[in-house]
C-alpha cells in the first residue's frame, strides 16, 4: 500500500514530535511568514488545510507557495539579479492593473530599490509557483490531525492518492501569469523571478540559457534538505532566459499526429457520439479559459 503522501504539515514534517511542532500543529501557525498573519489560511482562515509540501516517492513537492518564504532566501536571490548591493523594500501582494483600470492579478512579491532620499529608482517582481495537487488531500491531511503520533506513519490508500499535477500547475497557472502579469512587466522593461521547485522545474520544456546581464526572467529553483529534524529550503539552480523565448516555449505544445485526431473523430461518428456534453461523450477539458485575473 502507498505511504503516508504528506511531508509537512504547518511547517514540520509529519514525523516530528517535538514541542514546536506541536504548538503549530494545534494553533495552526504557519512559520513561513504568511502574509495573512501568523496562521495558515491555505484553502480556509478557520479550517485550513496545513500541508506545505507531499512526497512524490521520494521527492518532497513543494504545494503552497508560502512554503517558499523559509528565511526570506528568495527575496535576497531575487535583489541580486534585480539590483544588486541596492537598498530595497519588499511588499507582498502587489496588485497589478492593465490599461483599463481591469487587475492582472497581485505580484506575490515586488522588491523596489530606494535611493538615498527615498525614492523608488528601479523594482522588480517575483513570482511563486507552487505545485497542483491531483487526489484528495484533505482527507489524508484531516486523518492526520486526529493523532499524529500514530498516523504519521499510516498507509493510504491508492485511491485519490494526492499526487503533483505539473501539467495543470504549467497550464493552467503560470502560463495565464508569464502571458498577463509577465506581459505587463515586460513591455514597462522591468525583470522577473519565478520561483519553483526543482521537480516542476524537471517538468517544464527545455528553457534556453542566456547570460545574466541580458536575462528578463530568472527562473530560481529550489530543493529541500532534512537538517535538524526539519526541512530546509536549498537553492539548487538559477537559469536566466529571455521572456518572449521562455514565454513561447511553455505555451507551445508538443504536436501529435493529425491521423490520430482523424481517427478519433471517425470512432465517435461511428458510434454515433456526435452530440453531447464533454461528461456525455466520455470526453473531458483538459485546459480551462483563461481566468480574468488571479488574485489569491
Amino acid at each position: 500500500m502507498p505511504k503516508n503522501p504528506l511531508a509537512e504539515v504547518f511547517g514540520y514534517p509529519v514525523d516530528n514530535m517535538t514541542q514546536d511542532a506541536v504548538n503549530h500543529r494545534h494553533g495552526r501557525l504557519c512559520p513561513f511568514h504568511n502574509s495573512s498573519g501568523i496562521n495558515c489560511t491555505k484553502s480556509s482562515a478557520t479550517d485550513p488545510i496545513g500541508v506545505c509540501s507531499i512526497f512524490e516517492g521520494s521527492k518532497i513537492v513543494a504545494t503552497c507557495p508560502i512554503r517558499f518564504r523559509e528565511d526570506f532566501q528568495i527575496v535576497s536571490d531575487a535583489a541580486d539579479f534585480f539590483f544588486p548591493g541596492s537598498k530595497y523594500v519588499a511588499l507582498t501582494e502587489a496588485r497589478l492593473k492593465d490599461l483599463y483600470g481591469k487587475s492582472a492579478g497581485n505580484i506575490d512579491i515586488v522588491l523596489a530599490a530606494i535611493g538615498a532620499k527615498g525614492e523608488i529608482i528601479d523594482f522588480g517582481a517575483v513570482e511563486v509557483q507552487a505545485v497542483y495537487i491531483t487526489g484528495n488531500v484533505r482527507n489524508v491531511f484531516e486523518k492526520y490531525m486526529d493523532n499524529p503520533k500514530l498516523n504519521y506513519k499510516m498507509e493510504w490508500p491508492s485511491k485519490n492518492y494526492p499526487s503533483p499535477d505539473y501539467l495543470s500547475s504549467s497550464r493552467k497557472r503560470l502560463a495565464p501569469q508569464l502571458i498577463y502579469k509577465g506581459g505587463i512587466l515586460h513591455k514597462w522593461g522591468k525583470r522577473m523571478t519565478v520561483v519553483v521547485d526543482e521537480n516542476f522545474f524537471g517538468q517544464l520544456p527545455e528553457l534556453e540559457d542566456v547570460d545574466k546581464e541580458s536575462a528578463d526572467i530568472a527562473w530560481m529553483v529550489y530543493g529541500f534538505q532534512k537538517s535538524k529534524g526539519r526541512y530546509a529550503l536549498k537553492q539548487k539552480a538559477i537559469k536566466y532566459t529571455h521572456f518572449e523565448d521562455a514565454l513561447a516555449t511553455i505555451t507551445t505544445p508538443d504536436i501529435g499526429d493529425v491521423n490520430d485526431f482523424v481517427e478519433y473523430l471517425k470512432d465517435r461518428i461511428a458510434k454515433g457520439k456526435t452530440m453531447g456534453t464533454p461528461a456525455q461523450s466520455g470526453i473531458a477539458p483538459e485546459v480551462e479559459p483563461l481566468p480574468n485575473s488571479f488574485d489569491k
